[in-house]
């Protein structure tokens, strides 16, 4: 009887776990549509209460193994870090919106070391410790999808726009450079959809995942950075 009325315990324990994980994650939605209309939600990192990626996140290894985590990191409650050491990853979760609709993307991150060398300007240094994209697939995808990629640099100056030296179809605005400002939390915001169509000259297809990458393969060094909460906004 004794084991019965722990293994119940365990469980009502657990279901009121689930519940207020749930309950949270609702009033922080609730709360950042309140400030800035309808949102959709990308990452709720700071929410979650297992160190574990989640499931919704794809992982791509293009050289090298992935070190990516989530950690406890200050105000931010849970932050996704991501690590590289002269290695290239990235992780995709898959959306489907027109970007008409959620115009802004909004997200934190924090960089706490940066390939030294990495200048997105030239094929042979591009290396940054923090990307986000958003990405417009377009038929057939893996030579005419449009990318569109807010980056943190080492040394090309904050406010450039950049087209990929790699990839035509990649443009880069480049929101934070070099390492004056390392260590430090900040939130960002970005008009996806003017910056697309400035950058790319036409109106923007559908969109269908948001990424996250570092690399430091081309500077054969290293590079550290987080990630908090991300969502899409209507203003």
């Amino acid at each position: 009887m004794k084991t019965v009325k722990k293994t119940l315990r365990k469980k009502i324990s657990l279901i009121s776990l689930i519940r207020l994980i749930i309950i949270s994650l609702s009033l922080a939605a609730l709360s950042l549509a309140a400030a800035q209309g309808p949102v959709m939600m990308v990452a709720l990192f700071s929410g979650l209460k297992e160190k574990v990626v989640p499931s919704d996140w794809r992982i791509e290894e293009w050289k090298g193994k992935a070190d990516v985590q989530l950690v406890s990191d200050g105000s931010v409650k849970k932050a996704l870090c991501l690590k590289s050491a002269g290695t290239s990853t990235a992780l995709y979760k898959e959306i489907s919106l027109n970007i008409k609709e959620y115009p802004f993307i909004n997200w934190q991150w924090k960089v706490t070391k940066i390939p030294e060398k990495g200048d997105v300007r030239k094929r042979e240094t591009d290396d940054e410790a923090a990307q986000i994209y958003v990405i417009f697939p377009k038929f057939p995808s893996q030579i005419n999808s449009r990318m569109l990629g807010y980056i943190w640099d080492s040394n090309a100056p904050a406010g450039s726009e950049v087209t990929s030296a790699k990839l035509s179809t990649i443009k880069y605005i480049v929101v934070k450079s070099g390492a004056k400002e390392l260590g430090k939390w900040f939130s960002e915001k970005r008009n996806v959809y003017e910056d697309y169509k400035r950058l790319f000259h036409e109106e923007p297809p559908a969109v269908g995942s948001i990424a996250l990458m570092i690399d430091s393969d081309d500077t054969k060094s290293s590079a550290e950075s987080f990630f908090g909460d991300i969502y899409l906004s209507a203003e």
